[in-house]
């Protein structure tokens, strides 16, 4: 743990909408999100970042249970820092860090390919960067739900946007590097300890999605 943290990330891996058992000891999802871990780590600006992750007592959402909502809670609340967090989530993961953002300490959230279905709420989310990233091929997750999300979000006052992954389908594999090198860029451009990149300036429509080629190549996307 840095000695003077200057923001923290909490990341949240997938699951499945249905599911009362435990994750396994060999979780994929959660292995999923350690390059994540580790590209914000190496980015400009993740030096004295707090990188934690949330492992969930059972592997689905369960209706309106909503199960990983309460452990991603439980683990914000037992986060001995209180300066800025930043969420970054994947899949359920995603749609489970939007819905835990409304904790005041939340500055952003980054989805990865997340589970956005309608009439999510969006109140909460005013004021807060919400950057979500899918490739519009991804046939688990719809990314048109990802863009809807996001004009809503835009409406009640989130800074939202979003990016249009060229490849990687739901698993984030083909194209692994830019999603890994993106996603770090956002989140911590998000925490405070990084430009935005200038193809997400605020200007842009909340719910018309950015190439990730303008993000990876303009200036403060970390591209060259």
């Amino acid at each position: 743990m840095p000695e003077a943290p200057r923001g923290a990330v909490l990341l949240l891996h997938g699951g499945r909408a249905d599911g009362l058992g435990p994750p396994p000891l060999v979780n994929l999802p959660g292995f999923r999100m350690r390059p994540f871990g580790s590209a914000i780590r190496r980015a400009p600006g993740g030096d004295g970042v707090l990188l934690g992750s949330v492992r969930y007592r059972l592997r689905g959402w369960n209706g309106d249970r909503a199960d990983p909502v309460r452990d991603a809670r439980e683990a914000l609340a037992e986060l001995e820092f209180d300066g800025p967090v930043v969420l970054v989530g994947h899949s359920m993961g995603g749609r489970t860090a939007l819905r835990a953002a409304a904790d005041p300490r939340v500055r952003g959230v980054v989805g990865l390919a997340p589970w956005c279905p309608p009439r999510e709420p969006v109140a909460h989310l005013a004021g807060k960067r919400v950057l979500l990233l899918h490739d519009e091929a991804d046939r688990v997750t719809a990314a048109r739900g990802s863009w809807a999300f996001l004009d809503r979000a835009g409406r009640a006052g989130a800074l939202a946007r979003g990016v249009v992954m060229p490849a990687g389908g739901h698993t984030m594999l083909r194209g692994a590097a830019d999603w890994h090198r993106l996603a770090a860029a956002l989140t911590l451009a998000a925490l405070g300890t990084a430009p935005l990149p200038a193809a997400l300036a605020d200007g842009a429509e909340p719910g018309v999605p950015v190439p990730a080629a303008r993000v990876l190549t303009g200036p403060g996307g970390g591209g060259g």
